[in-house]
């Protein structure tokens, strides 16, 4: 009868050879064999030339046991993709969020990570794969993102010990500074779009408000005698659906936004041309709500026509609104709150560029207060008051 195998763990210099029979090593020149059971009772085992290293292995795996932070080997089998698809499938997000993880996943990861177990994945592995990635380094850097992200849920979940994407070196995102529209760009925009949509570019450029926020303005949003308008919603289009109301981009985004007069006219001049119910969308097309897809077919000929920058998208508008606040003084807060930044960061990072410099304020200032006293500094004597 064989000799039944003792379950504790310990370190030993006896090995067993497919026949039962003694050995002084596994074959490999290993003679220290070092062994644990794991919580669910499975024995795992690895074999060391010397019986330090063997100590050292076993030490550091019963701390991690104590600890919690014990990470079954067998755990990170499954494949990259498996476990991906079962935690994209969990997280709360919006609609349009989980269509863009899918997306990103589908095209960007799963060619090269998907069959590949979690725990084999390397940090050189990860490097390798985002020199390949034939992307904007901005868009690199969302693509590597999503997969960190679900690297730290596997260590969480004790499938890993550690994030591959830890440590990885992504391309130098080069933001461009943003040149803004002139008034008469502008207007030359507004003037070659379809009648229905003209009100639409002097509401951009008039409040800030992003493209999904425009086009899921209803009636009830805008009090015309208050001249304030409420951004509480977008409408989000998602391919092979209607378009849906969702909430604003960030939570920063609900806000209220003072109307200039100019805004409040084209808006009561456009609702009288095209009437809508009192909660109806203020803009459509043919009666029905506008999509980024339809709006771009009627976009692109307009900036063509009005021979504005190739590439110029109805975003240039909030750029032109942002120009504006700072022109005439507004500070970074205000800008922040009108544009629904989630923080003053944002803002500064794109638009500090356009804040006037400080350099002859500055000096403004100081001859301001010693200008006058110029004579006095000069020959030691104090200033009459």
């Amino acid at each position: 009868m064989a000799q039944k195998r003792n379950r504790r763990s310990g370190v030993e210099d006896r090995w067993r050879k497919a026949d039962g029979t003694p050995s002084t090593n596994d074959g490999k020149g290993n003679r220290w064999r070092a062994r644990y059971v794991d919580e669910q009772s499975r024995e795992h085992a690895r074999g060391f030339a010397r019986k330090v290293d063997a100590q050292r292995w076993l030490d550091e795996v019963t701390a991690a046991v104590v600890t919690g932070q014990y990470v079954d080997p067998r755990a990170g089998q499954v494949t990259f993709r498996e476990y991906a698809e079962r935690w994209r499938q969990m997280q709360v997000q919006r609609p349009s969020s989980r269509a863009h993880i899918e997306t990103v996943l589908r095209r960007h990861a799963y060619p090269t990570l998907g069959d590949r177990a979690l725990s084999s994945i390397l940090p050189s592995d990860i490097q390798a794969w985002v020199k390949g990635l034939d992307l904007a380094p901005a868009t690199v850097g969302v693509v590597h993102g999503v997969v960190s992200t679900i690297m730290k849920a596997a260590i969480r979940d004790r499938r890993i010990v550690a994030n591959p994407c830890d440590g990885s070196k992504l391309p130098k995102v080069q933001r461009p500074q943003i040149v803004p529209l002139t008034t008469d760009q502008v207007s030359a925009v507004r003037d070659a779009l379809p009648a229905e949509l003209r009100a639409l570019v002097t509401l951009a450029a008039g409040t800030g408000m992003r493209q999904g926020e425009c086009f899921g303005l209803t009636v009830d949003r805008v009090r015309f005698l208050e001249r304030t308008l409420t951004v509480d919603r977008q409408l989000v289009t998602m391919a092979g659906k209607p378009p849906e109301f969702g909430p604003p981009k960030t939570n920063a985004s609900h806000r209220t936004i003072p109307l200039p007069q100019v805004v409040v006219d084209a808006l009561a001049a456009h609702l009288a041309a095209f009437p809508a119910e009192p909660d109806g969308l203020v803009f459509t097309l043919a009666g029905k709500p506008i999509t980024r897809q339809t709006f771009g077919h009627k976009w692109r000929p307009a900036v063509a026509t009005s021979k504005l920058p190739t590439g110029t998208g109805f975003h240039a508008l909030r750029h032109y609104y942002a120009s504006l606040l700072i022109r005439h003084g507004e500070s970074v807060k205000t800008v922040q709150a009108r544009l629904g930044h989630a923080s003053a960061v944002e803002t500064l990072d794109t638009y500090s560029h356009l804040w006037p410099d400080s350099d002859d304020r500055t000096r403004d200032a100081i001859d301001s207060v010693l200008g006058s006293t110029a004579d006095a500094l000069r020959t030691g004597t104090a200033p009459t008051r």
